[in-house]
Order: C-alpha cells, then sequence, then structure tokens
C-alpha cells in the first residue's frame, strides 16, 4: 500500500478552517503566531466505533490541524466537515454534541460510503469516472468495505439564510453522488455529513489531487437531476387540505410490524422518524405523538428501546426538519409493506421549483451535456481489440453533432475524455476515447497477458518435468518452486531448471 503524507491529507480537506497548531502546547516554536484571524471551527473525533453506543458519541473536539496529523493513527472515525459549536454533554468531557447538520460551518468533502468488498478499488475508480462526476480525491479502505472521498476546491459555507438553502443544495448533490455509485452498492441511506473512517497510515489506497468546484458539482447535479426527473431548490407551498395522516400509506407504515433493518439498510430508526415527522407537519402535539408511535413501537417485532424511540421523535419535533422524505416514505413501504410499491404517496405539499430550461428549450448545451454525448457515442463505436475510436475532428463533429469550437473547449476542460494522434501531416491518424474504457482495456490486456504468460510457463515446467522424471531428476524443480509463495516469476523457474538439470 502507498505512503501518503497524512498532514497534507488532512490540511487538503480541511482547508482553513482549523487553525494550523495547537493554540497551546504546539510543539512548533512561535506557532501560535502562525494562522491567520480568520474564524476557526472544529471537528469531531472518536478512538473506537463502540463509542458510537447507547445513543450517545464518546468522543473529543479537534481544532488544530497539528492534533488531527499527530493522533490520526489512534482515531477510529472524525468528522471531515467543520462544525461552528461545539462542547461536551458532561463535566467529565466524555460526550460530546454540536454535530447536527444545522450546525455545520463548511462542508469540506462529499464522502460515499461503499459497505461491501464485492468490488475492487478498480470498479470503484471506474465506475466514478464513468457513472459519476470524476476522479476521487481519495479512497479509504475499512473493514467492511471503502469510503470514496470527493473533496472540494472550496468549502460550501452554510449558514441559515433562506431556510439553510446552502445545505439543501449540498444535501442534493450528496444524494445524487450516492446515486451515481449505486452499481458498486453506495450506501444510500448513510448520514451525508457524519462521522467518517479517519484516513490513517494504513488505511488510505488512493489519494490525488482531484478537486471539485462547487459550481461544477451543481451543474453536474443538475444533470443527474434532469435524468431522474426531478430538481434541486426547493420552495414549500401548501397545496392541500387533506391530512397526510389520513392517507393510505401512513396506515399501512404506521401497521407495518416487522421492520428491522440492517447496516446499508433503513430500518426501525428511519420509519419512527419518519412517521414523527408527518405527525409534526401535521401540527400533533407531541405528547399525542408518543402515545401513537409508542403503539406503534410496541407492535414491532423487534421494537426500539424507550430512550432510542424517545430521542428519535424529539429529533423529529425540535423544528430542524421541514417534513418526510418523499424517497425514503417509498423505500420504506417497498421494504416493508406488501404491495408497498404501489402506494401513491402525497405529502400534503407540493413544491415550485428554480430550474434551468430543458435542452430541447436552449440555444447551447451545456458543455458537460456535450461531454456526455461524446463519451456516449464513444462507448458505443469502441471496437473490441482496441479502445479508441478513429475518426478525424470533423467526422466525430459530423457524428455527435457538435461545433468544431465547442469540441475543442470540451477537450480542454473533459477529465474523462482522451485524445491521441499517431503519424504525421497527411498520414496522421486521431484516436479518440474515455478515461473508463482505456483503463477497461488495460486491465484486459494485463489480464490476457498474465494468462498467457502463465500457461506458456506451465508447459514448459511440464516439459522439463517430463524429461527429467526417467532419471530422477524433476523432484528438485518441485522443492524449489515450493519455496516461494504464489506464481513462480520467470527468473525463479529457470534458476530452478538449471539447478534440477544440474
Amino acid at each position: 500500500m502507498p505512503s501518503y503524507n497524512l498532514a497534507q491529507i488532512i490540511s487538503s480537506i480541511t482547508h482553513n478552517s482549523l487553525t494550523t497548531y495547537r493554540t497551546r502546547n504546539s510543539k512548533v516554536p512561535n506557532a501560535a503566531y502562525a494562522d491567520t484571524a480568520d474564524k476557526k471551527g472544529a471537528v469531531f473525533a472518536v478512538r473506537k466505533k463502540t463509542d458510537f453506543a447507547n445513543g450517545r458519541v464518546r468522543g473529543f473536539i479537534v481544532t488544530s490541524k497539528e492534533t488531527l496529523a499527530k493522533e490520526a493513527n489512534s482515531l477510529t472515525h472524525w468528522t471531515p466537515n467543520t462544525y461552528q459549536r461545539f462542547g461536551y454533554t458532561d463535566e467529565t468531557r466524555t460526550y460530546i454534541k454540536g454535530f447536527e447538520d444545522a450546525n455545520l460551518s463548511q462542508i469540506n468533502t462529499f464522502v460515499v460510503d461503499i459497505d461491501t468488498k464485492r468490488h475492487s478499488v478498480n470498479d470503484i475508480m471506474l465506475a466514478c469516472i464513468d457513472h459519476s462526476v470524476g476522479e476521487p480525491s481519495m479512497v479509504l479502505e475499512t473493514p467492511n468495505g471503502y469510503q470514496v472521498y470527493f473533496i472540494l476546491a472550496q468549502p460550501i459555507f452554510i449558514s441559515n439564510k433562506n431556510n439553510f438553502r446552502s445545505l439543501v443544495v449540498a444535501k442534493r448533490i450528496a444524494n445524487n453522488l450516492k446515486l451515481s455509485l449505486s452499481s458498486v452498492h453506495a450506501d444510500m441511506y448513510c448520514n451525508d455529513f457524519g462521522f467518517f473512517r479517519m484516513p490513517n497510515a494504513h488505511n488510505v489506497v488512493w489519494y490525488s489531487e482531484a478537486r471539485y468546484t462547487v459550481k461544477e458539482l451543481i451543474n453536474w447535479s443538475m444533470r443527474q437531476d434532469d435524468e431522474e426527473s426531478r430538481t434541486l431548490f426547493v420552495v414549500p407551498h401548501k397545496m392541500t387540505s387533506r391530512s397526510v395522516m389520513e392517507s393510505e400509506w401512513f396506515a399501512a407504515l404506521l401497521h407495518a410490524t416487522d421492520i428491522k433493518g440492517q447496516k446499508g439498510q433503513i430500518g426501525r430508526n428511519n420509519t419512527l422518524f419518519t412517521l414523527a415527522l408527518v405527525c409534526y407537519q401535521e401540527g400533533m402535539d407531541k405528547g399525542r405523538a408518543y402515545d401513537l408511535l409508542d403503539e406503534f413501537n410496541s407492535n414491532l417485532n423487534y421494537p426500539l428501546s424507550v430512550f432510542d424511540m424517545r430521542a428519535t421523535i424529539n429529533s423529529a419535533y425540535c423544528g430542524k426538519y421541514n417534513g418526510a422524505s418523499r424517497a425514503y416514505v417509498e423505500a420504506l413501504l417497498e421494504t416493508y409493506v406488501v404491495g408497498g410499491s404501489e402506494f401513491s404517496v402525497s405529502l400534503g405539499s407540493t413544491y415550485w421549483y428554480k430550474h434551468k430550461k430543458a435542452r430541447k428549450d436552449r440555444v447551447r448545451s451545456h458543455y458537460e451535456e456535450w461531454e456526455q454525448d461524446i463519451i456516449d457515442y464513444l462507448t458505443a463505436e469502441q471496437g473490441a481489440l482496441e479502445p479508441f475510436v478513429w475518426h478525424t475532428q470533423k467526422e466525430l463533429c459530423a457524428a455527435v453533432g457538435i461545433a468544431q469550437s465547442s469540441l475543442n473547449v470540451v477537450m480542454k476542460k473533459s477529465n474523462k475524455l482522451l485524445k491521441t494522434v499517431v503519424g504525421r501531416g497527411c498520414t496522421a491518424k486521431t484516436g479518440w476515447t474515455t478515461i473508463g474504457l482505456f483503463l477497461t482495456h488495460i486491465m484486459s490486456m494485463h489480464r490476457a497477458q498474465s494468462a498467457a504468460f502463465k500457461q506458456g510457463l506451465d508447459a514448459m515446467i511440464n516439459s522439463y518435468v517430463a524429461l527429467l522424471e526417467p532419471v530422477g531428476g524433476y523432484e528438485p524443480l518441485r522443492v524449489i518452486l515450493s519455496r516461494r509463495d504464489g506464481p513462480p516469476d520467470e527468473q525463479l523457474t529457470m534458476f530452478a531448471l538449471h539447478e534440477a538439470a544440474s
């Protein structure tokens, strides 16, 4: 596993939101004078996964990059995004508080959790390049899978203006990133901006200088929304007087009993929280909601503890949330209610959106759309023996329906397309491909060459064994080859053959 500079990684993620050095007891001389006067925040960290048990988080608050780098190898989780208010819930400074979304100071990175090792790092890289926003900034290996970081070039600053509009936009981007990596089983229900694995000396399997601007991510996310027929900016507007609690889907979910859930799947907490949000949205008194949802919890085959139930209802009634999520409601119905996918989900509101025009209604397409058109064309036209499609620039423009000037700009901006020119003058040929197709071709060639080499090596060994067997000379060959783990390389094999023959 390659070695990376942890201090550099931590600094690139946190930007300027933490002090560079400790304000007290720093190991760097005169460190107190090294930082700017920018407003600083904090991140939270824990030392082991069991510190998340019992509804509270046992951890500590970190305000400097120096501390994070020093403690990285002894930490299991951290919040890579920065919070503006922070503290402890007890006098012994054991349990931390303040890691709610509304308390975020800035978003430094988006993280996608892949809670399985069925897919290799190469599979994840190709999925990011082919189906998501592009090359990941970092990939961490976890005990049960991987976590993929997309680090921002500049952070998204969070404020309560316009009902936390910047946070709403960031959450939609996070959701689209997870959707785009569904082919490698991204965890759709992982907290967008919560705790993730801490980078350390042993778990960073990929790190690059890939950084994403907010504008790039918003444009990409809006294109993803176009494909899903949904939109980005939300302004709620009440359109119906019918109570959501009278709807068929609410009754069906309220009477479901076989709800438990597991890692990567929504379960009891999500169901209870969704029902409580509906009660809050409908103006039900919290006491009545306790009674209603306590009965729901008691009817479950695997009920939550009273402590967890009350904490979930209190969270729904804290006033930070506008209402239940349609996507969560539909997922819960499909998972735990027989025929749940047939229910029509109404949340009592309709929404008006600020949205870009449809592509057919615009005079000029976005460059990201042209890029995707080129990728789709090259993927369809790629031959079986090589990754490149050989066209002149004019031929490619005609095939895709793009102006040459637009193609030049797309190629300059794109981190997904490749171009090569072979030869000179009138004999020159231009090849076009994508990074994903090119990497897939290289890996396929590598596998084929490895298989051919092994087949030839086996044939050579068998021929020598057959030659030496009558005189008993084959046994040293087997002994020498058995001393090495894994398949023998060419140099060791020739040495073994020489020893056996002599």
